[in-house]
């Protein structure tokens, strides 16, 4: 058997799919392994190019390959479905992998250490446990709705709408312990959410470099963080190149020398654009008011003439651009004396 060069390798729960080929691409093995045997053949083998798609536990088992010597290649998993002939599975996936990694300009992800996914995952729980909590506090308005009552947007109404629930004479006893059991989880969560918002906090005044882009305004500490976990500065080019990753750049739909831009592309990290949009929205917000620092001649031209939403969009890309510049030179932000605009010290 030739020599294996290079291994796409389909990650699962349970199976793994190999697709091995040598040095001129012709495919030498397909394999399937359980998962207790795929460490024990990544032992025998020389060291050997493994690719696979980037997702949660594709990190883990790069670190561990790793540790075997082997080159471990990541690939965004959009980079790898235009390889992908026709029917979906396990063996058709682990050759597109295989495929996309041996591209002369394929671009990889860089794997990620145990204790910087585990910092991430603070901020990842913290946001399910919000989601829930929104989740909560819907229902419970609209099954007080159900009842004729309604309260004004906001958690802090719902102290009031539980009030008023109980006051209510028509609203059936079941009902009423059914709401306060709503009540009481959305309570538990706040509690909750507020104990891990400390812990993000203290992580922050412990990161140099979150402390630096927190320094941008419309970025604060959970977005700071946010950036500093998820953001590798050193895989772009530019800060262009980071805001198209983020899908805050133009999809293009040019053809016949006729260039054609639409909406943002609102490719890779989803989280992370609509963090930097929300932070443009407080920008603007702050920004409408007279006399405020904020309010650069660019982002009042922009307001002027276009909606705040879009407008949003554009000052988080601009907010991208700034925040990779300041990573990757490591300088603090500042604002330019002339001309209004944003830019990071150089010097």
């Amino acid at each position: 058997m030739s020599r294996i060069s290079r291994i796409g390798l389909d990650t699962s729960k349970a199976v793994f799919t190999l697709h091995c080929v040598d040095e001129a691409d012709q495919v030498v093995l397909r394999l399937n392994l359980r998962r207790a045997e795929l460490l024990r053949y990544f032992r025998k083998l020389p060291p050997t190019m493994v690719a696979m798609e980037a997702c949660g536990s594709s990190h883990h088992w790069a670190r561990k390959l790793s540790e075997l010597g082997h080159d471990v290649r990541l690939i965004p998993p959009q980079y790898v479905k235009p390889y992908l002939k026709r029917g979906k599975n396990d063996r058709n996936d682990a050759e597109a992998i295989c495929e996309a990694a041996g591209r002369p300009g394929m671009r990889f992800v860089v794997p990620k250490s145990a204790e910087r996914q585990a910092d991430a995952m603070v901020l990842k729980v913290r946001e399910t446990l919000v989601g829930q909590r929104t989740q909560l506090v819907n229902t419970l308005r609209g099954h007080a709705s159900e009842f004729g009552l309604i309260a004004p947007k906001g958690r802090c109404n719902i102290t009031d709408l539980l009030a008023a629930v109980e006051a209510d004479g028509e609203v059936p006893p079941i009902a009423k312990a059914m709401m306060a059991l709503l009540g009481r989880e959305i309570d538990r969560l706040e509690a909750t959410i507020k104990e891990i918002e400390v812990q993000v906090h203290a992580m922050h005044k412990l990161n140099e470099l979150s402390q630096l882009l927190a320094g941008v305004p419309g970025i604060g500490p959970i977005i700071a963080l946010t950036m500093t976990l998820e953001i590798d500065a050193a895989a772009f080019e530019s800060g262009r190149h980071l805001a198209a990753w983020l899908g805050l750049t133009p999809r293009e739909h040019s053809t016949a020398g006729r260039q054609r831009m639409g909406g943002i592309s609102r490719a890779g990290h989803e989280r992370l654009r609509a963090l930097l949009v929300s932070g443009a929205m407080s920008v603007i917000r702050v920004a409408r008011q007279p006399g405020n620092k904020l309010a650069t001649p660019w982002l009042l031209n922009l307001l002027g003439k276009k909606p705040d939403k879009l407008v949003a969009v554009a000052l988080a890309n601009k907010m991208a651009r700034i925040v990779w510049a300041m990573m990757t030179r490591g300088t603090p932000y500042r604002r330019q004396a002339a001309g209004g605009a944003c830019t990071p010290v150089i010097s």
